[in-house]
């Protein structure tokens, strides 16, 4: 008999999600799924590891587990305690809401692939660009994608961060990165004992007009994929710098003693 790829799905947006359901639906055609998510909502909580209180593993049934902590959490207990072996794939989402240019850097659904990414598991995270609670397309989308990358693997420490339109879509593009201006909306207030509070609220967004970015496809009907590597050092800058005579007894030179 042949053996069915184990696809591990998580989100950022809690178990319960219209997003995780409509996405763990249509994976189920692709192999054997595991859903091992939040159990509250979880957003902007990026690729947080709760180190200062225990975690709580919940089994909902034969599938399904949450756990009362990060999506970083839920994949690191799935593949070292939950899970039998360790899955072939991990697939986080459909988020409800875009994760386009620098929100990669707040977001839980694209931390979750990301830590899939340092067990050197292939991961894809998906993001709906709308807040509606149509996930069909996204979903179907994001089962032909996860069939391509089982078939062909993604190189080690590599994730595709993956953003779909709202509706229709008219197709793919391989992009980078976009560029955003943003205004934090920051209410401030006291609370009943007269201590001040501030509450960052919603943000302003407007995007530099970048061909090739996430931006821009997406804004077009286009799904955006965009390969993003676990390796964050800017390899050009360090050649720079290392090419630069005295850059580091320049530095030490500064440095009190």
């Amino acid at each position: 008999m042949e053996r069915l790829p184990k696809i591990l799905v998580t989100n950022d947006d809690g178990y319960y999600s219209a997003g995780i359901d409509a996405l763990t639906r249509a994976l189920d055609g692709v192999g054997e799924v595991v859903v091992v998510a939040p159990a509250s909502e979880q957003s902007a909580m990026s690729h947080s590891l709760t180190l200062t209180r225990p975690l709580r593993i919940r089994q909902l049934d034969e599938r399904r587990y949450t756990v009362d902590g990060t999506p970083t959490d839920c994949i690191t207990l799935a593949i070292t305690r939950i899970l039998p072996e360790r899955p072939d794939i991990v697939v986080s989402g459909i988020n409800q809401g875009a994760n386009l240019g620098d929100d990669v850097t707040y977001s839980g659904t694209v931390a979750g692939a990301i830590e899939a990414g340092i067990f050197r598991i292939p991961g894809i995270a998906f993001s709906l660009a709308s807040r509606g609670e149509d996930f069909a397309n996204a979903a179907r989308f994001a089962a032909g994608l996860t069939r391509r990358v089982l078939r062909e693997g993604l190189p080690a420490g590599t994730i595709l961060n993956v953003n779909l339109p709202d509706g229709e879509i008219r197709g793919a593009r391989l992009t980078h990165q976009g560029t955003r201006s943003t205004e934090l909306l920051i209410q401030n207030g006291h609370d009943p004992r007269g201590k001040e509070y501030f509450w960052i609220g919603g943000q302003i967004i407007s995007w530099k007009d970048e061909h090739g970015s996430d931006y821009e496809a997406v804004s077009q009907g286009y799904a955006s994929i965009t390969p993003l590597r676990i390796d964050m050092t800017d390899y050009r800058l360090l050649e720079e710098l290392r090419s630069q005579e005295g850059f580091l007894t320049d530095v030490c030179a500064a440095t009190p003693r």
